[in-house]
């Protein structure tokens, strides 16, 4: 392996250590809280694991990947927003933080060599491996669409039970790609989560329960 593919799955690494990292912290308050809890932590992490795995997956010539960050980075970003911690960045990051995904996606395009033709001509996926990946990813990218949906109606940044059950479903789809695709990154990343997943559905279940007995 040489130094550029050490710095390629580097970068995948350090995505999918963030990504795990966000879910632990996650947990491990919703545990002492007895509640499923949705910290700022879980937002503010999201945003920079998702820049990293957007460009480890352009250097990856993998638009399953790079895609499948697209829509649920901003759903991170309107998170922050309902969080109020969005006004109180600087301005340059607010800016930053907007235009970096069409910017990532427009060198994935207009690159002369990572463009859009490049990848489909010189990737190795097949055009079914490429399908069932970005099944996958949308039905992963579909979890945050829903607590998206959920958090405007409230008005307030929750994650509700059904976050974790299309989760782990996504999750085991993925896995499934990655070994498919022969990539550890994408792999390593959804192992963990599937306990954390689980373990957020158990607590969510039993918080319902309890709150259906006082009522």
């Amino acid at each position: 392996m040489d130094v550029s593919e050490v710095l390629i799955y580097g970068t995948g690494l350090l995505a999918q250590l963030l990504f795990s990292a966000r879910i632990l912290i996650q947990w491990v308050k919703s545990e002492k809280a007895g509640r499923v809890l949705s910290p700022a932590s879980f937002w503010t992490t999201s945003i920079v694991a998702s820049i990293l795995l957007m460009a480890y997956g352009a250097l990856r010539n993998d638009i399953v990947i790079v895609g499948g960050q697209l829509v649920s980075y901003f759903i991170y970003l309107r998170n922050i927003k309902l969080k109020n911690i969005w006004d109180g960045l600087a301005a340059p990051v607010r800016w930053g933080a907007v235009a970096f995904p069409f910017l990532a996606v427009s060198w994935l395009l207009w690159s002369d060599q990572y463009s859009f033709s490049y990848i489909m001509a010189h990737s190795k996926i097949s055009g079914a491996l490429i399908a069932w990946g970005g099944a996958g990813q949308a039905v992963f990218t579909l979890r945050f669409v829903y607590q998206w949906y959920y958090s405007e109606r409230l008005q307030e940044s929750v994650i509700p039970n059904g976050f974790w059950v299309i989760s782990l479903a996504g999750s085991l789809m993925i896995i499934s790609y990655a070994i498919l695709r022969l990539d550890p990154v994408l792999f390593l990343g959804q192992i963990f989560g599937i306990a954390a997943y689980s373990r957020n559905m158990i607590i969510g279940l039993r918080e319902h329960r309890q709150h259906s007995t006082t009522n």
